[in-house]
């Protein structure tokens, strides 16, 4: 090495004066990837690089959102101080200024029109002990029994399926380990290779020791390249699909008699009905060739171990609970569940989609997955609430519904934590009409997001790197986020904002923590003798071991990695089956002369969920700078439609323009375009307002839509 250059790097070395590091979690996706925030102070700036850490989930991997997540924690726009809105404009004012003002306007509202005149939206992106304290600050704090949360248009239909199957819901049946040992693997209507990367080894590791893996999508995508075997249905269809797969594996006698008889009640129904059904009617509904029905039906039905995934491509429509309540019919019918290398996953989109939904934030749900309408479950939790449990609210609505009771007048005030619903919702141009008309609306949020921008009051949240609590991810493993970075300006957590609002409002007695390893022994507590028991997880036991599976019920507990080995949560034990009918027709939106095509939307690798934050990072901004409309080139060609031209999308309910993207690999019926954009481009626009009547899903993944070109000047 020359002289000059060991100069220079003596030079360089006296630069950096402190080197800092900082653990995390990833904010990202349910893989909940542990990571370490590296900050060194060099003369005039910081340097800032984030690197994995090991863990058991997976196992010190980072994709390209994880490895810049930092960048908008820092970003410029970040709140740091509350906002509140005077003649249209949102001015500094201080946290003593901003409570005062949320307590008059929620006192004035609930005075003048009840308790239930206000409505809390929370979000599965926030830590266990924010969203069991949200639950509470609803119920006992403003007393109302409105409240829901984002994960509901994410992992309701999973969630329902599998309590309506299982009695239990815990998204993965089994640990993530076992499924490299599985022989056939179904992944139904999941991109994992773009919304969780790090869980793709899995997978690969199966591939690699022999196992056979079949995608179900209408798209060709990364994950679908994994496969052995792709089925490509028509959207809104996989019920039928999964109907025409039973048919065959029945028929094949690929059933696990002894299991049935033992362990499943309503089989019989399920065959006869089955059995009813004609292969050429399913190809003919589907898409699907019968050649490849049976191929892939066989295949699974044949082999002693087979796991069966699914995700938003088969959940996010007006009847995903009973679809996904079909590939769990499959399950049970094999008899793999509850066996090493069988059972089921629910891939959650959200960070926390799991336990954010276990402690409270559902309309119709207390901690621990108990049930707000049991009696002995709401006088448990008055117990340890220290309230009485008639005081305590019943169910509200949905959070699609409590938009509807907005806009029918009925709620006047909402306070809505790290969510976005003005872009998130179906039917979007209504959801934005609602807010608007609301008297009063406080939103907590990191940045002003689009439906901030429409709040009277600002609150500065914290990030990933300064809220230290829980995190439940994609296994059903609670896992301990360390969160040491200091917040910056008069930012505050979400629990503490809770806490201050609840003490204003005379509340203090019931929200009076410090800590939030305080709130989580509450929680532990509340959520004891409930489904999801977290009772006998404690914040020393996950610095020790990593993350515990839930149910862990007491401290001596290892934690469950397998569920259903012996009996269903059901009271006699038993799964229950049900008939799924392929009549009437799904989806509800067919398509006409006027809508010949099928729109479905979902993610790109870059983005997460509205792109609030993803968008204020500027290497993860760059790589998709804007949406796109996959199409295949001879229906692009059909609709004079040019690659990489403005196209204007159109369905029942509004239109967007977005730039074509050419695409050999989708269905001629089909169009994709993610959904991370927001105004003009916010392809929920153009989605219906129609509900999955048993988990009140909205039908993101199959609206009826027409095409045309945009004219020339505007490219």
């Amino acid at each position: 090495m020359t002289e000059a250059l060991l100069k220079y790097f003596r030079t360089k070395e006296q630069e950096v004066k402190s080197e800092k590091k900082y653990d995390s979690q990833c904010p990202y996706c349910s893989m909940q990837c542990k990571m370490q925030l590296i900050e060194q102070s060099i003369v005039t700036r910081k340097k800032y690089t984030t690197i994995g850490k090991d863990n058991p989930t997976s196992e010190g991997r980072l994709c390209i959102k994880g490895m810049n997540a930092h960048q908008h924690a820092f970003h410029k726009e970040r709140l740091k101080f509350p906002l509140l809105k005077v003649n249209g404009e949102f001015v500094r004012v201080s946290w003593v200024e901003a409570l005062e003002y949320i307590k008059e306007n929620f006192t004035k509202i609930q005075k003048e029109s009840g308790h239930n005149a206000l409505a809390v939206y929370g979000s599965a992106s926030i830590t266990n002990e924010e969203a069991y304290l949200l639950g509470k600050f609803a119920r006992v704090a403003l007393k109302t029994k409105y409240i829901d949360y984002n994960g509901r248009l994410c992992m309701s239909a999973a969630a329902s399926a599998a309590s309506q199957t299982f009695g239990l819901d815990r998204g993965f049946t089994n640990s993530l380990s076992e499924i490299p040992s599985t022989k056939c693997i179904i992944l139904a209507g999941t991109n994992i290779a773009e919304c969780q990367p790090t869980i793709m080894p899995y997978f690969e590791r199966a591939k690699e020791n022999g196992a056979y893996i079949i995608a179900i999508d209408p798209r060709e995508t990364a994950t679908t390249k994994l496969a052995d075997l792709h089925l490509k249905p028509k959207p809104g269809t996989d019920a039928v699909l999964a109907n025409g797969l039973l048919k065959v594996i029945i028929e094949e006698n690929y059933v696990d008699e002894t299991f049935l008889q033992e362990r499943v009640n309503g089989f019989d129904d399920v065959r006869d009905y089955v059995g009813s059904l004609s292969l050429d009617e399913m190809e003919e509904i589907t898409g699907v060739p019968i050649t490849l029905i049976r191929k892939a039906a066989l295949r699974f039905g044949k082999e002693e171990t087979g796991m069966i995934f699914t995700a938003r491509g088969v959940e996010q429509h007006t009847n995903g609970s009973m679809t996904v309540r079909n590939f769990l019919n499959i399950l049970v019918t094999t008899g793999k569940v509850g066996k090493p290398g069988c059972g089921y996953g629910a891939i959650t989109g959200q960070g926390n989609g799991q336990g954010a939904r276990e402690h409270g934030q559902k309309a119709d749900q207390l901690p621990g997955y108990r049930s707000i309408e049991n009696e002995e479950h709401r006088k448990y939790l008055a117990g340890v609430w220290g309230v009485h449990h008639k005081d305590i609210p019943r169910k509200g609505v949905s959070a699609y519904e409590m938009m509807e009771k907005i806009h029918e007048g009925e709620i006047k005030g909402l306070f809505l934590m790290c969510s976005n619903p003005i872009v998130s919702n179906p039917n979007a141009r209504f959801v934005k009409e609602a807010i608007k008309k609301l008297t009063f609306f406080v939103a907590v949020d990191l940045f002003v997001s689009e439906t901030a921008r429409l709040a009277d009051v600002i609150l500065p949240a914290s990030s990933y790197l300064e809220d230290e609590g829980t995190m439940t991810n994609v296994e059903g493993r609670v896992t301990l986020r360390e969160a040491s970075y200091p917040c910056p300006g008069e930012v505050k957590h979400d629990w503490q904002i809770l806490c201050e609002i609840a003490r204003v409002l005379g509340k203090e007695e019931y929200f009076s923590f410090t800590t939030a390893e305080e709130i989580f022994t509450e929680l532990r507590l509340a959520s004891r003798g409930g489904n999801a028991d977290y009772f006998g997880i404690t914040y020393e036991r996950l610095r020790k071991e990593g993350g515990i599976l839930w149910p862990c019920p007491d401290p001596d507990h290892k934690g469950t990695k397998r569920v259903f080995e012996t009996s269903f949560a059901h009271s006699d034990g038993k799964a229950a089956m049900v008939v799924v009918p392929n009549s009437p027709v799904i989806p509800k939106e067919q398509l006409s002369d006027e809508y010949p095509l099928y729109l479905t939307t979902g993610r790109v690798m870059s983005h997460y969920l509205t792109g609030v934050q993803t968008r204020k990072s500027p290497s993860l901004a760059a790589r998709n700078v804007e949406p796109f409309m996959e199409i295949h080139p001879a229906t692009a060609v059909k609709y004079q439609i040019q690659n990489q031209s403005l196209v204007k999308i159109e369905s029942r309910r509004g239109s967007v323009v977005v730039r074509s993207k050419w695409s050999e690999t989708i269905r001629h019926d089909t169009i994709f375009v993610p959904f991370h954009w927001a105004d003009s481009q916010n392809i929920n626009l153009l989605v219906s307002k129609e509900l999955d009547p048993a988990c009140k899903m909205p039908g993101f993944k199959v609206s009826a839509v027409k095409v045309s070109p945009v004219n020339d000047f505007l490219n």
